[in-house]
Protein backbone atom coordinates (compact mmCIF):
# COMPACT_ATOMS: atom_id res chain seq x y z
CA UNK A 1 0.00 0.00 0.00
CA UNK A 2 2.84 2.41 1.13
CA UNK A 3 4.66 1.42 -2.69
CA UNK A 4 1.29 2.57 -4.36
CA UNK A 5 0.96 5.63 -2.33
CA UNK A 6 5.09 6.60 -3.13
CA UNK A 7 3.93 6.10 -6.50
CA UNK A 8 0.78 8.25 -6.66
CA UNK A 9 2.77 10.38 -5.61
CA UNK A 10 5.74 10.68 -7.73
CA UNK A 11 3.13 10.70 -10.57
CA UNK A 12 1.78 13.94 -9.13
CA UNK A 13 4.55 15.68 -8.48
CA UNK A 14 5.86 15.16 -11.91
CA UNK A 15 2.60 16.32 -13.37
CA UNK A 16 2.67 19.02 -11.16
CA UNK A 17 6.00 19.62 -12.92
CA UNK A 18 5.11 20.04 -16.24
CA UNK A 19 2.19 22.87 -16.26
CA UNK A 20 4.35 25.62 -15.01
CA UNK A 21 6.29 24.57 -17.95
CA UNK A 22 3.77 24.11 -20.35
CA UNK A 23 2.41 27.65 -19.01
CA UNK A 24 5.83 29.40 -19.51
CA UNK A 25 6.01 27.77 -23.18
CA UNK A 26 2.78 29.19 -23.98
CA UNK A 27 3.67 32.65 -22.99
CA UNK A 28 6.76 32.55 -24.31
CA UNK A 29 5.09 31.56 -27.82
CA UNK A 30 2.74 34.47 -27.60
CA UNK A 31 6.02 36.63 -26.44
CA UNK A 32 8.23 35.66 -29.65
CA UNK A 33 5.23 35.87 -31.85
CA UNK A 34 5.64 36.31 -34.63
CA UNK A 35 9.14 34.74 -35.20
CA UNK A 36 8.76 34.54 -39.37
CA UNK A 37 6.78 36.02 -41.88
CA UNK A 38 3.20 35.71 -41.78
CA UNK A 39 0.84 35.47 -44.71
CA UNK A 40 -2.48 37.68 -45.22
CA UNK A 41 -4.88 35.46 -48.11
CA UNK A 42 -6.80 37.64 -49.98
CA UNK A 43 -9.08 35.34 -51.56
CA UNK A 44 -9.83 37.80 -54.74
CA UNK A 45 -7.67 39.35 -57.20
CA UNK A 46 -4.61 42.31 -56.66
CA UNK A 47 -6.55 45.66 -57.03
CA UNK A 48 -9.41 45.52 -55.39
CA UNK A 49 -10.45 47.29 -52.67
CA UNK A 50 -10.16 44.24 -50.13
CA UNK A 51 -6.79 43.70 -51.55
CA UNK A 52 -6.02 47.64 -51.34
CA UNK A 53 -6.67 47.33 -47.03
CA UNK A 54 -4.88 43.92 -47.02
CA UNK A 55 -1.96 45.77 -48.23
CA UNK A 56 -2.27 49.07 -46.37
CA UNK A 57 -2.22 46.65 -42.73
CA UNK A 58 0.34 44.19 -43.77
CA UNK A 59 2.47 47.33 -44.49
CA UNK A 60 1.80 48.58 -40.98
CA UNK A 61 1.56 45.52 -39.42
CA UNK A 62 5.59 44.42 -40.74
CA UNK A 63 6.25 47.32 -38.70
CA UNK A 64 4.61 47.07 -35.61
CA UNK A 65 5.36 43.35 -35.05
CA UNK A 66 8.71 43.44 -36.31
CA UNK A 67 8.14 40.54 -38.82
CA UNK A 68 6.75 40.63 -42.49
CA UNK A 69 3.11 40.56 -43.51
CA UNK A 70 3.13 39.47 -47.04
CA UNK A 71 -0.26 39.45 -49.26
CA UNK A 72 -1.36 36.23 -50.78
CA UNK A 73 -3.65 36.59 -53.58
CA UNK A 74 -5.48 33.59 -54.00
CA UNK A 75 -9.19 34.17 -56.13
CA UNK A 76 -11.55 31.98 -57.34
CA UNK A 77 -14.69 30.61 -56.82
CA UNK A 78 -16.45 33.69 -54.89
CA UNK A 79 -13.54 33.56 -52.24
CA UNK A 80 -13.77 30.31 -51.45
CA UNK A 81 -10.57 28.91 -52.85
CA UNK A 82 -8.60 31.10 -50.45
CA UNK A 83 -10.81 30.48 -47.90
CA UNK A 84 -10.65 27.00 -47.69
CA UNK A 85 -6.48 27.28 -47.85
CA UNK A 86 -6.48 29.37 -44.60
CA UNK A 87 -8.86 27.16 -42.99
CA UNK A 88 -6.55 23.69 -43.80
CA UNK A 89 -3.46 25.92 -42.39
CA UNK A 90 -1.51 25.27 -39.48
CA UNK A 91 -3.38 27.28 -36.08
CA UNK A 92 -0.17 28.98 -35.17
CA UNK A 93 -1.16 32.38 -36.49
CA UNK A 94 1.42 32.82 -39.50
CA UNK A 95 -1.38 32.13 -42.28
CA UNK A 96 -4.26 34.63 -41.74
CA UNK A 97 -7.75 35.18 -44.27
CA UNK A 98 -8.63 38.63 -45.27
CA UNK A 99 -12.23 37.37 -44.87
CA UNK A 100 -14.96 39.03 -46.34
CA UNK A 101 -19.00 39.55 -46.11
CA UNK A 102 -19.21 37.01 -48.90
CA UNK A 103 -16.87 34.65 -47.55
CA UNK A 104 -17.87 34.91 -44.13
CA UNK A 105 -21.46 35.52 -44.25
CA UNK A 106 -22.75 34.79 -47.47
CA UNK A 107 -21.17 31.55 -49.46
CA UNK A 108 -22.14 29.14 -46.94
CA UNK A 109 -25.56 30.02 -48.17
CA UNK A 110 -25.50 30.36 -52.11
CA UNK A 111 -22.74 27.70 -52.95
CA UNK A 112 -24.50 23.77 -52.60
CA UNK A 113 -21.07 22.28 -51.91
CA UNK A 114 -18.45 24.16 -49.50
CA UNK A 115 -15.14 22.88 -48.57
CA UNK A 116 -14.89 24.92 -45.74
CA UNK A 117 -17.85 26.21 -43.25
CA UNK A 118 -16.99 29.87 -41.88
CA UNK A 119 -18.63 29.34 -38.60
CA UNK A 120 -16.27 26.53 -37.38
CA UNK A 121 -13.00 27.02 -39.54
CA UNK A 122 -11.88 29.97 -38.69
CA UNK A 123 -11.44 31.65 -35.38
CA UNK A 124 -12.46 35.87 -35.83
CA UNK A 125 -9.13 38.15 -34.75
CA UNK A 126 -10.41 41.80 -36.08
CA UNK A 127 -13.43 43.50 -38.12
CA UNK A 128 -11.08 45.88 -39.64
CA UNK A 129 -13.02 47.85 -42.53
CA UNK A 130 -16.26 48.59 -43.71
CA UNK A 131 -17.44 49.38 -47.88
CA UNK A 132 -20.63 51.74 -48.26
CA UNK A 133 -22.16 50.94 -51.03
CA UNK A 134 -23.81 53.75 -54.07
CA UNK A 135 -26.69 53.17 -55.46
CA UNK A 136 -25.72 54.80 -59.37
CA UNK A 137 -27.55 55.21 -62.32
CA UNK A 138 -26.45 56.84 -66.21
CA UNK A 139 -26.87 60.26 -66.32
CA UNK A 140 -29.62 60.11 -69.35
CA UNK A 141 -31.63 58.38 -66.07
CA UNK A 142 -35.42 60.03 -65.97
CA UNK A 143 -35.39 59.28 -62.38
CA UNK A 144 -33.81 62.01 -60.49
CA UNK A 145 -34.10 60.28 -57.26
CA UNK A 146 -35.14 56.87 -55.11
CA UNK A 147 -38.73 57.78 -54.86
CA UNK A 148 -38.95 58.34 -58.50
CA UNK A 149 -36.89 54.88 -59.31
CA UNK A 150 -38.98 53.01 -57.15
CA UNK A 151 -41.65 54.27 -59.38
CA UNK A 152 -40.77 53.87 -62.48
CA UNK A 153 -39.84 49.85 -61.82
CA UNK A 154 -43.27 49.20 -60.35
CA UNK A 155 -44.82 50.63 -63.35
CA UNK A 156 -42.71 48.60 -65.71
CA UNK A 157 -42.14 45.52 -63.83
CA UNK A 158 -39.02 43.32 -64.86
CA UNK A 159 -38.31 46.04 -67.39
CA UNK A 160 -35.30 48.09 -65.42
CA UNK A 161 -32.42 46.01 -64.66
CA UNK A 162 -29.82 46.02 -62.38
CA UNK A 163 -25.40 45.08 -62.74
CA UNK A 164 -23.11 43.25 -60.44
CA UNK A 165 -19.66 42.36 -60.15
CA UNK A 166 -20.90 38.61 -60.36
CA UNK A 167 -23.70 36.74 -59.04
CA UNK A 168 -23.73 36.38 -54.90
CA UNK A 169 -21.54 39.52 -54.37
CA UNK A 170 -22.37 42.18 -52.29
CA UNK A 171 -23.20 44.33 -55.58
CA UNK A 172 -26.00 41.97 -56.32
CA UNK A 173 -27.24 40.91 -52.77
CA UNK A 174 -27.80 45.02 -52.20
CA UNK A 175 -29.60 44.90 -55.12
CA UNK A 176 -31.68 41.95 -53.71
CA UNK A 177 -32.27 43.72 -50.71
CA UNK A 178 -33.32 46.68 -52.40
CA UNK A 179 -35.60 44.63 -54.82
CA UNK A 180 -37.51 42.89 -51.50
CA UNK A 181 -37.61 46.35 -49.55
CA UNK A 182 -39.16 48.14 -51.94
CA UNK A 183 -41.49 45.44 -54.12
CA UNK A 184 -40.16 45.68 -57.18
CA UNK A 185 -39.37 43.54 -60.02
CA UNK A 186 -36.05 44.25 -61.72
CA UNK A 187 -33.78 42.11 -63.94
CA UNK A 188 -30.15 40.85 -62.99
CA UNK A 189 -27.15 41.34 -65.25
CA UNK A 190 -24.32 39.89 -63.91
CA UNK A 191 -20.71 40.67 -64.76
CA UNK A 192 -17.21 39.42 -64.05
CA UNK A 193 -16.27 42.28 -61.39
CA UNK A 194 -17.18 46.09 -61.34
CA UNK A 195 -15.08 47.61 -64.59
CA UNK A 196 -17.37 46.17 -67.06
CA UNK A 197 -20.70 46.66 -65.21
CA UNK A 198 -19.96 50.55 -64.79
CA UNK A 199 -18.96 51.13 -68.27
CA UNK A 200 -22.01 49.57 -69.27
CA UNK A 201 -24.43 51.84 -66.44
CA UNK A 202 -22.32 54.79 -67.87
CA UNK A 203 -23.12 54.09 -71.35
CA UNK A 204 -26.60 53.80 -70.59
CA UNK A 205 -27.06 49.61 -71.43
CA UNK A 206 -28.25 49.09 -67.50
CA UNK A 207 -30.15 51.13 -65.29
CA UNK A 208 -28.28 50.72 -62.17
CA UNK A 209 -25.58 49.41 -60.03
CA UNK A 210 -25.20 49.03 -55.97
CA UNK A 211 -21.49 49.20 -56.54
CA UNK A 212 -18.69 49.24 -53.92
CA UNK A 213 -17.81 53.33 -53.27
CA UNK A 214 -13.67 52.88 -53.81
CA UNK A 215 -14.55 51.82 -57.21
CA UNK A 216 -17.92 54.13 -58.25
CA UNK A 217 -16.84 57.27 -56.20
CA UNK A 218 -14.45 59.02 -59.45
CA UNK A 219 -17.33 58.37 -61.82
CA UNK A 220 -19.51 60.23 -59.85
CA UNK A 221 -17.52 63.23 -59.04
CA UNK A 222 -16.61 63.43 -62.48
CA UNK A 223 -20.03 63.75 -63.44
CA UNK A 224 -20.41 60.26 -65.71
CA UNK A 225 -23.06 58.41 -63.41
CA UNK A 226 -25.27 59.83 -60.43
CA UNK A 227 -25.65 58.63 -57.08
CA UNK A 228 -28.76 58.21 -56.00
CA UNK A 229 -28.51 56.99 -52.68
CA UNK A 230 -25.94 55.27 -49.84
CA UNK A 231 -26.51 51.58 -48.94
CA UNK A 232 -25.02 52.71 -45.35
CA UNK A 233 -27.39 54.15 -42.43
CA UNK A 234 -25.10 57.49 -42.54
CA UNK A 235 -24.12 59.38 -45.43
CA UNK A 236 -20.29 59.81 -46.99
CA UNK A 237 -18.22 62.71 -46.46
CA UNK A 238 -17.33 62.34 -49.82
CA UNK A 239 -21.05 62.59 -50.95
CA UNK A 240 -22.47 64.67 -48.17
CA UNK A 241 -25.97 65.51 -50.44
CA UNK A 242 -26.54 61.90 -51.33
CA UNK A 243 -28.81 60.51 -49.18
CA UNK A 244 -29.21 56.98 -47.62
CA UNK A 245 -31.76 54.51 -48.79
CA UNK A 246 -32.97 54.80 -45.34
CA UNK A 247 -33.60 58.66 -45.60
CA UNK A 248 -34.93 58.20 -49.35
CA UNK A 249 -38.11 56.14 -47.92
CA UNK A 250 -36.38 52.40 -48.29
CA UNK A 251 -37.15 52.25 -44.53
CA UNK A 252 -34.39 49.98 -42.45
CA UNK A 253 -32.39 49.66 -45.47
CA UNK A 254 -28.69 48.90 -44.74
CA UNK A 255 -26.33 46.70 -46.84
CA UNK A 256 -22.11 47.12 -46.13
CA UNK A 257 -18.96 45.20 -47.95
CA UNK A 258 -17.22 44.61 -44.99
CA UNK A 259 -13.65 42.85 -44.27
CA UNK A 260 -11.93 41.57 -41.37
CA UNK A 261 -8.54 39.27 -40.33
CA UNK A 262 -9.85 35.30 -38.94
CA UNK A 263 -7.39 32.59 -38.47
CA UNK A 264 -8.19 28.70 -38.82
CA UNK A 265 -9.70 27.84 -36.01
CA UNK A 266 -7.71 26.69 -32.65
CA UNK A 267 -5.12 29.24 -33.12
CA UNK A 268 -3.68 30.16 -29.60
CA UNK A 269 -6.05 32.90 -28.03
CA UNK A 270 -2.48 34.68 -26.86
CA UNK A 271 -1.56 34.78 -30.70
CA UNK A 272 -5.55 36.03 -31.69
CA UNK A 273 -4.87 39.15 -28.94
CA UNK A 274 -1.43 39.71 -29.94
CA UNK A 275 -2.66 40.29 -33.46
CA UNK A 276 -5.80 42.21 -32.52
CA UNK A 277 -4.30 44.59 -30.40
CA UNK A 278 -1.65 45.36 -32.87
CA UNK A 279 -4.51 45.63 -35.96
CA UNK A 280 -6.05 48.04 -33.91
CA UNK A 281 -3.02 50.24 -33.13
CA UNK A 282 -2.59 50.91 -37.04
CA UNK A 283 -6.39 51.22 -37.87
CA UNK A 284 -5.77 53.97 -35.06
CA UNK A 285 -2.52 56.11 -37.10
CA UNK A 286 -4.08 58.82 -38.93
CA UNK A 287 -2.39 57.80 -42.28
CA UNK A 288 -4.10 54.94 -42.22
CA UNK A 289 -7.39 56.39 -41.45
CA UNK A 290 -6.24 59.32 -44.37
CA UNK A 291 -6.18 56.60 -46.60
CA UNK A 292 -8.94 54.56 -45.74
CA UNK A 293 -11.22 57.80 -45.91
CA UNK A 294 -9.39 58.35 -49.56
CA UNK A 295 -10.24 55.23 -50.73
CA UNK A 296 -13.83 55.62 -49.29
CA UNK A 297 -13.24 53.08 -46.59
CA UNK A 298 -13.83 53.17 -42.98
CA UNK A 299 -12.01 51.67 -40.62
CA UNK A 300 -13.50 49.28 -37.65
CA UNK A 301 -11.37 47.59 -35.20
CA UNK A 302 -12.62 45.98 -32.01
CA UNK A 303 -12.04 43.43 -30.11
CA UNK A 304 -12.47 39.94 -31.70
CA UNK A 305 -15.69 39.06 -29.71
CA UNK A 306 -17.43 41.86 -31.20
CA UNK A 307 -16.25 40.57 -34.76
CA UNK A 308 -17.64 37.34 -34.02
CA UNK A 309 -21.19 39.22 -33.33
CA UNK A 310 -21.78 40.70 -36.33
CA UNK A 311 -20.39 37.33 -38.32
CA UNK A 312 -23.46 35.94 -36.69
CA UNK A 313 -25.91 38.80 -37.58
CA UNK A 314 -24.37 39.21 -41.55
CA UNK A 315 -25.16 35.81 -41.91
CA UNK A 316 -28.46 35.25 -40.58
CA UNK A 317 -29.25 38.47 -42.20
CA UNK A 318 -27.87 37.87 -45.72
CA UNK A 319 -29.22 33.92 -45.36
CA UNK A 320 -32.56 35.58 -45.46
CA UNK A 321 -31.86 37.29 -48.72
CA UNK A 322 -30.31 34.34 -50.60
CA UNK A 323 -33.30 32.17 -49.58
CA UNK A 324 -35.98 34.84 -50.65
CA UNK A 325 -34.34 35.64 -53.81
CA UNK A 326 -34.00 31.93 -54.65
CA UNK A 327 -30.46 32.06 -55.95
CA UNK A 328 -28.00 29.13 -55.86
CA UNK A 329 -24.68 28.32 -57.17
CA UNK A 330 -22.58 25.20 -58.41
Amino acid sequence: MKALFRAAAITVAALASLFPAAASAQGADADSYPSKPVRIVVPFAAGGSTDLVARLLADKLSTELKQPFVVDNRGGAGGNIGADAVAKAPADGYTLLMGTTGVLAINQHLYKSMSYDAGKDFTPVSYTSLITNILVVPQAMPARNVEELIAMARSKPGHLSFASSGAGSSTHLSAELFKAMAGVDILHVPYKGSSQALTDVVAGQVTMLFDNAPSSLGFVQQGKLRALAVTSTKRLPMLPDVPTLDEAGVKGYESLSWSGIVAPAATPRPVVTKLNRAIDRVLKMDDVRQKLAAMGVEPVGGAPEAFSRHIRVENEKWGKVVKAAGISLN
